[in-house]
């Protein structure tokens, strides 16, 4: 089957499945402008897959905006560098169900079954091009170069308004934040780095670095888990001078919480647990920390310039002669640029869009209160979410406000586990979502339903007693 043989057979089957029936929801007018029912931040695979998710709900009033040039979203083709995506190739994902739209089916429509058999994981480029597929195959509404500055809620009638970077803002009854791994907070670099060197001097590994600039330098990178080591090998093949991983630890991290979540029927079902219980687990999770895939290791240790050191903090840095002096307990060491792969914070208050009434939203530290010993600052500062991703009120007067807004990314994980932060949860998490918005809509506008149902009067049936007959000649 042909790529052009499998976007007919999808079409075929979408058709079956009544995809694009009328929308149901009541438009809402306001003197600002149009009105979508719904916005997603984000045209990632998480925005994409709630797209869909919400056009097989018969919402079709939906908008999607991402902030990046088209082909472009999402971390794949950007700051991403393993060579491979790190999920096992059989995980469906934003297909929905539908086997024509699954990775695997695109796949093969090009490289054959025989292909697939003989693919180990997905390469991350490859990835990107199914997204782009998926997103034109399915027409869904996104506009790129279209950045969220600042929403401003609930301006009337549980309208939102979108502050855009440039341009007109934008109006939606619902606003869906698929904003990825780092859109509840952000990525987090060691505060006595950046006051001890200049900022042309180290990078986060999320960020935009030109490591073909760095050819024949010497790059040292913090951090033990899978993103140092996807970045050390990336940098390798770029051609730097040596790359230097620095662990705190005395061991690599050896266990992948991950792969048990999958097997064991806790990503579908996280959501059901009582708060201690995801704490805990999620307490657990972080604790362990990714290791690095085996073969994105066994390719780093390749390179004859690639160097581990285990037991290594960095007590600190500086500047001098011209270079970076990194010190160790095992000693100093010199670099040209450093890559900090020391991960993210998660905390509404972090973000820029929610600026202004960050306060307001719930957080973990507002509703449990884990055993002393066990408590985690980083965990307590996760919004507290409803069951269908929806931001929670720190008091019940600011309900209002926040109704209608909805955290599809990484600061969901406290809640709902893996269910919209990892690939692997996305088949379970997207119906979640589409229906906490749907039913959203639908209660928002339950009165003029239920009113408009009772005064239903459409005549369905014709038929006459006794049956008309037609005059004999």
């Amino acid at each position: 089957m042909s790529l052009a043989q499998l976007e007919q057979e999808l079409a075929r089957d979408l058709q079956r499945l009544g995809h694009g029936g009328e929308p149901w929801t009541r438009p809402r007018v306001h003197p600002s402008g149009h009105v979508y029912d719904a916005i997603i931040v984000g045209g990632g695979q998480s925005g994409l897959g709630a797209a869909f998710a919400l056009l097989r709900e018969r919402v079709g009033n939906v908008l999607v905006i991402d902030e990046n040039p088209d082909g472009l979203e999402g971390p794949w083709v950007t700051y991403a560098r393993m060579v491979t995506l790190r999920t096992p190739k059989q995980i469906t994902s934003i297909d929905l169900g539908v086997p024509a739209l699954t990775f695997r089916a695109w796949w093969e429509a090009q490289h054959g079954s025989e292909g697939w058999d003989a693919l180990d994981k997905i390469p991350r480029t490859d990835w990107m091009a199914y997204l782009r597929w998926y997103r034109r195959v399915l027409a869904l509404p996104v506009r790129n170069n279209t950045r969220l500055a600042r929403i401003e809620p609930n301006i009337a009638d549980g309208v939102h308004r979108l502050h855009l970077a440039m341009g007109a803002p934008l109006l939606a009854r619902k606003v869906i934040l698929a904003t990825g791994i780092q859109g509840g907070g952000q990525w987090s670099v060691p505060e006595w780095i950046g006051q001890r060197l200049p900022a042309h001097r180290y990078a986060h590994t999320s960020g935009p670095i030109d490591y073909a600039a760095l050819a024949g330098k010497r790059v040292g990178i913090l951090g033990g888990g899978a993103s140092a080591f996807d970045n050390a090998q990336f940098a390798l093949d770029q051609g730097v001078a040596a790359a230097h991983v620095f662990v705190r630890r005395e061991q690599l991290p050896r266990i992948n919480p991950i792969r048990h979540l999958e097997r064991a029927g806790i990503i579908p079902r996280f959501a059901a647990l009582p708060d201690a219980d995801k704490y805990r687990m999620m307490s657990s999770f972080f604790a362990h920390n990714q290791p690095p895939t085996n073969d994105t290791f066994q390719r780093a240790c390749a390179h004859p310039r690639f160097h581990l050191h285990l037991g290594a903090p960095w007590r600190d840095v500086a500047e001098r002669d011209g270079e970076i002096v990194v010190e160790t307990p095992q000693g100093e060491h010199r670099f040209d640029f450093l890559a900090i792969a020391t991960g993210l914070v998660t905390d509404p208050r972090l973000r820029p869009e929610l600026e202004g009434f960050a306060e307001r939203i719930a957080r973990w530290s507002d509703r449990y209160t884990p055993p002393a010993d066990a408590a985690q600052p980083m965990l307590d500062a996760h919004p507290y979410l409803g069951p269908g991703f929806e931001l929670l009120p720190r008091a019940p007067e600011d309900a209002p406000l926040l109704h209608g807004l909805f955290a599809f990314n990484y600061s969901a994980m406290v809640n709902q586990g893996l269910s919209a932060a990892a690939l692997s949860g996305l088949k379970y998490a997207l119906p979640r979502l589409s229906r906490a918005v749907a039913d959203q809509l639908f209660l928002d506008d339950r009165q003029a339903i239920v009113d408009t149902y009772l005064d239903y009067d459409e005549a369905e049936f014709s038929g006459q007693w006794p049956p008309l007959r037609e005059a004999v000649a």
